[in-house]
């Protein structure tokens, strides 16, 4: 062959595989260079060209309202920590060559929240009002060759719109995906495994086609199974003409590799679509084979095992980021939960955008797919009353369609905590579209479902001994319970006081040790404003352990998602009484990715690499020399054996029995070093120690790398920590960390775990260690070259109790790249006066006398790099106090159920009605009667705060009822309508005076019956 005739058909060759790439699908990640502003609400922005050079720069995953930060009186209310809403517009230029005007153009969104308007050059595209699904529109009729504007409208003006913190904005990824015009429809296929055996796994492929060519082509449809390494392993196909269907391939593949969370094998459908001999699109579907059965007596089986669940509640927002998770941030996330053992997460109460499950697929983490909180309102604007009714049966379509082909989702759940006639009809269209999983709900209309689910209540002692079902049964929220990292009281502390029906969870000593707390309790607004302990003695019925061993030695028990993997931000008044609380700290992380005390008992529980975890720390200068200390180890060791500066305190096994999962010792305080070292078969597998700090004088920085994928920048995360001269941490820490970031990075978020620190987590560039920790989050910028960034603290005893000297630290850190080595230089000033103007260079530590303000400043040669602030005093800092600083809330913060009261006259209990508390409610049916309460004041006398919850929905009626304490006529209330008989309760609050001692409290019929009475409240 002559050069010329090589070269001829080398062109050809070239030219026709230009074709046929060109032919195929393309997704183009739109994630970069949107235009946004908030709060200014004009049609005109929707508009091809307006004027928005003003506007704000920024890369998709965003959300606002975690940037915007927490505000007194934020539109999300407790819920949602005190975080506004808002209305926000984005705008993206595309370029659109010629040939692409020849196919179909998809403009697909992983996740908006919520009430997402979109348009292309101008054109509407629709409206889209859950925040929680994907969605796309196809947007070929409006494009042109060259620029093409993109706009979207988010409307989060009315709140709260969710009973926890929700993002506001395009909170997830965004593709432009252009395809033939005959290809495969989206979602449209769907991976199914009818039969698996140990050498023969089946595998059914259904594709549907879409098309919207006039006439009718003739073309193939070819599936093929890929390994893992991308190894053919069997192909199909199936001709068709003019494009109907849907299609279904069936393939056979040898000694299948089963996926389960310890093995999760993967496999990959590759699906293409030939005209003629032109390929035109081409899908590759991420599956996997296992087997799922569901027994009444033995709970999960998964390929053919017996599984105890091992799972976790986790709302999206859980974390440090708010809404607006990376890929790599969210990978360490969920792999942060997959350390402590778990084997299973409910993503609580929506779904999550697809990388969620990608994630979960490839890491192991079966699934708990659920798709709505409630079925109704149950915040005031949230879906349920805005959009469910019209929505519904399209974003549960979306949904199940798109999650359907993932090995990790094992079964969809419906509904949270809510309920409806409408619930069968939601099973039966889900079965429509996915009959090959069962379906549950979280406490929602259990009767219609396949599996029965309970939140809180499957907590209960009755419940977990003497329930049993006609069902499969498992636990979709348990258990509850709390704790602030760091923290610890020996004291038994019950979010609404002991509640009857629980277990047994005594007191560790028989005083409280610890004396510190958070806030001074005379500034608390209610008896939850401490700080919770990390002893597993924070809870609402059931502690962890406890909740374990049921759930472990109970067979029919199928396992439990406990609330929650991560802390988040919101609902912080149901649990730590509002304002400055502003998260929820039920995880068994913190919201920086902290482990607590709690994840190490999980992971003694639920892991085999040889584990053991101390707590508490052993840094305790105020406490009395001789206090007895109780001192738990975490081990899945066979014994362990604690050691007291060198001598042994001697041997402890982990137990079986709840009380006994921990080892456990009574150690006399002195500082020293307190050490655990762990055996299996005799032989030491793994130590760790505690020893006693001075005063915080080292800032130690570590950095985690996260790398770049699937088109989503790497990350840092920069974690500081307080340490005294000889390395050992302080735990105490609480000196504010500042950092200057240099080069190509961006600031993602600042956060410490600190449930009432107000300092802005993105905007201000410092953050205070929050007992002993603190970290930033960081992101690299698109065509990173090199960046590092500086670190400095003020460091000492805030309060100056150890000690009174000063020690100022800062530091470059290179994180990649060639960066230029800085000399840092200090100067600072004890009188509050400006560092640079009248500061003195650093060059040791220095004394300061109670009450001094620190200031420095960092600079390299004249250039002011960080201006730094730290006060100490006596007033600074933690609150500490004794055993009777929380004296004046003794007996406040109860509750007490209605229909547990002496009822007299025609009050009668009843439990024909939806979200009462406790086991039920008093009615009264149109008579008339008496509810007396007896409260126990353990206190002073004094005045309290109550409340009584009630419900009714007689329009034209007050239902007036008198209030006597001890006897004494209060006053009457007027219970005015609450909108509902069934589920819509609400409160009447009024100040009275309880003596010391036993105090009773009557409601009282005048004449006019009552409403329903669920429960009295003292505050």
């Amino acid at each position: 062959m002559t050069n010329r005739l090589k070269l001829l058909t080398l062109l050809v060759i070239a030219l026709l595989s230009f074709i046929g790439a060109f032919s195929q699908r393309t997704e183009t990640t739109l994630n970069s260079n949107w235009r946004f502003i908030l709060d200014e609400d004009n049609s005109a922005f929707s508009g091809q060209e307006i004027d928005d050079t003003n506007w704000t720069v920024l890369n998709i995953p965003h959300d606002w309202a975690f940037q915007k930060g927490v505000r007194d009186g934020g539109d999300q209310g407790q819920g949602g920590g005190y975080h506004d809403g808002g209305i926000g517009w984005y705008r993206k230029t595309i370029n659109v060559n010629k040939p692409s005007l020849q196919k179909i153009t998809y403009l697909s969104f992983d996740g908006v929240y919520m009430n997402s308007e979109v348009w292309i050059n101008g054109n509407y595209l629709g409206k889209r009002p859950y925040g929680y699904i994907s969605f796309r529109y196809d947007i070929s009729e409006y494009l042109h060759e060259g620029e093409n504007t993109i706009a979207v409208r988010v409307d989060n003006s009315l709140e709260p719109s969710a009973r926890w913190y929700h993002p506001c904005g395009i909170y997830a990824p965004v593709t432009l995906i252009e395809v033939d015009p005959i290809h495969i429809s989206p979602n449209g296929i769907f991976v199914t495994t009818p039969e698996i055996s140990k050498d023969k796994g089946v595998v059914n492929a259904e594709i549907s086609l879409a098309s919207v060519e006039k006439e009718g082509k003739k073309g193939i449809l070819r599936t093929t199974i890929l390994s893992a390494n991308g190894k053919t392993l069997t192909t199909a196909e199936e001709t068709f003409s003019g494009v109907s269907g849907p299609f279904n391939l069936k393939m056979e593949i040898e000694n299948p590799k089963l996926w389960s969370p310890e093995t999760p094998n993967l496999y990959t459908l590759q699906t293409q679509v030939f005209v003629g001999t032109k390929m035109v699109d081409e899908v590759k579907t991420i599956f996997g084979f296992r087997t799922i059965d569901w027994e009444t007596e033995t709970g999960f089986w998964l390929n053919g095992e017996n599984v105890k669940l091992k799972g976790v509640c986790e709302h999206w927002e859980g974390g440090p980021v708010g809404g607006a998770w990376t890929k790599p941030l969210l990978r360490w996330k969920l792999q942060s939960l997959k350390d402590m053992g778990i084997n299973a997460i409910r993503p609580s109460h929506n779904p999550a955008p697809p990388m969620f499950y990608d994630i979960c697929d490839e890491i192991g983490l079966l699934v708990m797919d659920e798709i709505f909180d409630g079925w109704h309102k149950k915040a005031a604007e949230d879906y349920g009353k805005q959009a469910f009714d019209e929505w519904w049966q399209r974003d549960i379509e979306e949904w199940i369609t798109r999650d359907r082909n993932h090995p990790s989702v094992f079964v969809y759940s419906l509904g949270n905590e809510t309920h409806g006639d409408i619930a069968p009809e939601l099973v039966r269209f889900g079965k429509s579209i996915d009959s090959t999983r069962l379906y549950t709900s979280g406490a929602a209309n259990s009767e219609d479902m396949d599996i029965i689910g309970v939140n809180g209540g499957s907590e209960n002692q009755s419940f977990i001994e003497n329930k049993r079902f006609d069902k499969p049964f498992i636990s979709t929220e348990a258990p509850h319970t709390w704790q602030t990292r760091g923290y610890y009281r020996t004291q038994t502390w019950w979010r609404d006081n002991e509640l009857p029906n629980t277990y047994p969870l005594p007191n560790l000593t028989e005083k409280e040790i610890f004396f510190y707390e958070g806030l001074d309790p005379k500034k608390w607004k209610n008896r939850k404003q401490r700080f919770n302990s990390s002893y597993d003695n924070a809870t609402v019925r059931i502690s962890a352990r406890k909740n374990w061993e049921q759930m472990r030695d109970n067979s029919w028990l199928s396992g439990h998602f406990r609330w929650t993997g991560f802390d988040y931000y919101g609902e912080a008044g149901l649990v730590h009484g509002g304002l400055p609380f502003n998260l929820f700290m039920g995880g068994a992380l913190d919201v920086a990715g902290f482990k607590k005390d709690l994840f190490y008992f999980y992971q003694s529980q639920w892991t085999e690499a040889p584990m053991v975890h101390i707590l508490p720390h052993w840094t305790h200068p105020r406490m009395e020399k001789g206090t007895e200390i109780p001192v738990w180890v975490y081990s899945n060791a066979d014994e362990v054996e604690l050691f007291f500066n060198g001598k042994s305190l001697g041997i402890d096994k982990p137990g079986t029995v709840w009380d006994e999962m921990q080892c456990d010792w009574m150690v006399p305080y002195e500082g020293g070093t307190i050490e655990a070292v762990a055996y299996i078969n005799g032989k030491e597998v793994k130590r760790t120690s505690f020893s006693t700090s001075a005063q915080p004088s080292k800032l130690e920085t570590q950095l985690t790398h996260l790398p770049a994928e699937d088109g989503f920048p790497g990350s840092y995360i920069i974690t500081s920590e307080s340490k005294d001269n000889e390395g050992n941490f302080y735990p105490y820490g609480e000196n504010r960390v500042y950092y200057r970031l240099l080069g190509d990075i961006q600031k993602v978020s600042m956060e410490n775990g600190n449930p009432i620190d107000p300092t802005s987590r993105t905007k201000s560039d410092y953050r205070s260690m929050f007992f002993g920790k603190n970290r930033l989050f960081v992101q690299v910028l698109d065509k990173a070259s090199a960046a590092s960034l500086i670190t400095a603290s003020i460091l000492g005893d805030k309060a100056l109790y150890i000690s009174d000297l000063i020690t100022i630290e800062a530091h470059q850190i290179s994180l990649f790249g060639n960066n230029m080595a800085m000399e840092l230089t200090i100067k600072y000033t004890t009188d509050g006066s400006d560092p640079v103007e009248n500061g003195k260079p650093y060059s040791k530590a220095f004394k300061v006398k109670d009450g001094t303000t620190v200031k420095a400043a960092v600079m390299h040669n004249d250039d002011i790099l960080l201006t730094m602030t730290e006060r100490f005093g006596s007033n600074e800092g933690l609150f500490w106090g004794d055993e009777h600083s929380a004296d004046i809330w003794k007996g406040r913060g109860v509750n007490i159920a209605a229909e547990e009261a002496i009822l007299e006259g025609d009050a009668t209990v009843s439990k024909d009605a939806y979200r009462y508390k406790g086991s039920g409610f008093v009615k009264f049916d149109g008579k008339e009667g008496t509810i007396k309460w007896f409260k126990e004041n353990d206190g002073e006398a004094g005045d309290f705060s109550i409340r009584f919850r009630y419900m009714h929905n007689n329009a034209d009626q007050l239902h007036p009822m008198k209030l006597y304490v001890n006897d004494v006529y209060v006053r009457t209330f007027e219970f005015e309508p609450t909108g509902g008989w069934e589920k819509e309760w609400k409160f009447v609050n009024t100040i009275v005076n309880f003596r010391s001692g036993a105090n009773e409290i009557k409601l009282e019929t005048t004449g006019e019956s009552g409403p329903y009475i669920d429960e009295l409240f003292v505050d």
